[in-house]
């Protein structure tokens, strides 16, 4: 095993505590994987609408999203250990209020207090990391939490689907705490402190802008399948976030220690990393909500079959970022993330041949290649992130690179939610299916295929079951062509230069 080699730290035990922001990082996924595996069952138990069962995945993406480079500055500020154990906390208590929400209202609150406080651990404890480790060591300690992220992401779906089946849907979040609570209790004996002593402390009217855009354009591409592009509330939302974007752009540019240093962007390898955290959104990360909806709600999967489908998808990720560290030994990588890119869009365009309904192991196949393409960026990304800029930036470059991904999956989902919703809707149109098709989209894509077949009176299963395949089909060629675009010119910047301290 590969030894981990620490930069001197008073009091901290660097390999325990980077087992406690892995715990942590195991957490996050599986309350995100967990709750899409549960949705159906989520929306029969508290009645929620297409909009509200859309936020209980999009609440938690947008807080965390939105919360990583304001948690991120407060961690240089403060203290990274501060921060971590302060955001373990509160992740613990929200994760466990999450299991007696008596409504859909309260329930979406509570993913996004659950999304800030994820926001709070693993910014603080990812800057802490990178305190705690220098070099290649450093890298690999990144790897290890982009592993992490993957277990999270491998075992969640089945884990969730047993839970589920046993003992209800709100049994999946005990699984959240326990991570949790575990690290914090190793955070708190083993984490060092640090802080950074030029931190001029939280930029708050750009961390309010940064947050209001993201709510606005989200609450308004949510609006988008039910309201349609015209209406004045999913203008009005979308002109805000426009707005808000400009005022963050502005107040950065002003300050002296910006949340958000928009000076790195001037260089190819710092834009390329980032767009290297936005890719898995389109490519993967939409797949993990979509499809156990699509395989629980519309072929009538069980939650546990769904989830154990769901494996081939991301158990990739067990493995293969180690081996993409291992490789960079023999290759670059650029090549490596570029080429796992092109590996995911490929499988996309499988899977989009693959009809609604067809064998397990039909299905599972293209999922796979999709996942083990994906798989070689991801245990990359977290290292390279920290490596484009000085190390007493480390809390600022992990929020940036951070809140891009998340942000980046957050937008993703609320933006492919409503194309779905409309290439469903399209479709209905289309094979002349007497009914309300707007509705009736909206509810296939949300996985409520009873709901859907009442507003479609006189339609056979099978004919609604072909549009919406129909639907998805397109929709993963459509994102098939963005990460295969992403990955040529991912391979083109982080090709360039190195970044100048």
């Amino acid at each position: 095993m590969t030894e981990l080699t620490s930069a001197p730290q008073d009091g901290g035990r660097p390999a325990l505590a980077l087992l406690a922001v892995c715990l942590a990082a195991v957490a996050m996924p599986l309350t995100f994987t967990g709750t899409a595996v549960a949705l159906p069952a989520i929306g029969r138990m508290l009645d929620g609408t297409p909009v509200a069962m859309a936020w209980a995945t999009n609440a938690f993406m947008l807080t965390f999203g939105s919360g990583l480079m304001a948690a991120g500055a407060l961690a240089d500020s403060h203290g990274r250990r501060r921060v971590f154990l302060f955001g373990a906390t509160g992740f613990a208590v929200t994760s466990l209020a999450l299991v007696f929400a008596p409504n859909i209202l309260l329930f979406d609150l509570l993913r996004g207090g659950q999304g800030l406080a994820a926001a709070a651990a693993y910014a603080g404890g990812a800057a802490a990391i990178a305190q705690a480790f220098d070099g290649r060591a450093r890298m690999r300690a990144f790897s290890l939490v982009g592993t992490s992220f993957g277990v999270g992401l491998s075992l969640g779906p089945i884990v969730s689907g047993l839970m589920i089946e046993t003992f209800g849907w709100r049994s999946i979040f005990l699984a959240v705490v326990a991570f949790a609570t575990l690290a914090l209790v190793i955070g708190s004996a083993t984490l060092a402190e640090s802080r950074d002593p030029a931190s001029t402390g939280l930029d708050r009217p750009g961390a309010v802008c940064f947050t209001a855009m993201l709510a606005l354009f989200t609450y308004g591409m949510l609006l988008v399948p039910e309201r349609g592009w015209g209406d004045g509330l999913v203008v009005g939302a979308l002109a805000g976030a426009v707005l808000c974007l400009a005022a963050f752009i502005g107040i950065e540019r002003r300050i002296a220690r910006p949340m958000l240093d928009l000076s790195l962007f001037r260089y190819p390898r710092f834009v390329g990393v980032q767009l290297l955290a936005a890719a898995p959104a389109y490519g993967f990360v939409v797949l993990l909500i979509l499809l156990p909806i699509r395989f629980v709600g519309i072929e009538g999967m069980s939650e546990v079959a769904a989830g154990g489908l769901m494996i081939a998808l991301s158990s990739p990720l067990l493995v293969l970022p180690m081996v993409a560290g291992m490789l960079t030994r023999w290759f670059p990588a650029a090549a490596i993330c570029g080429t796992g890119l092109f590996v995911s869009a490929a499988g996309l365009v499988w899977l989009a041949m693959t009809p609604v309904g067809a064998p397990s192991l039909a299905t599972a196949l293209p999922m796979l290649v999709i996942g083990c393409g994906i798989g070689l960026p991801w245990g990359l990304m977290d290292g390279l992130a920290v490596s484009v800029v000085p190390k007493e930036r480390a809390g600022m470059a992990t929020g940036i690179f951070s809140t891009v991904r998340v942000a980046g999956e957050g937008i993703a989902l609320a933006v492919v939610g409503a194309v779905l919703a409309m290439l469903v809707t399209a479709r209905i149109g289309a094979a002349g299916l007497s009914g309300d098709a707007h509705r009736a989209g909206q509810r296939l894509a949300g996985g409520d295929f009873a709901g859907a077949r009442a507003l479609l009176p006189g339609a056979e299963p099978a004919a609604i079951i072909t549009a919406y395949g129909d639907a998805f089909g397109w929709l993963l060629v459509l994102l098939a062509g963005v990460t295969a675009t992403t990955a040529v010119v991912v391979i083109l910047f982080l090709g360039a230069k190195e970044l100048p301290a």
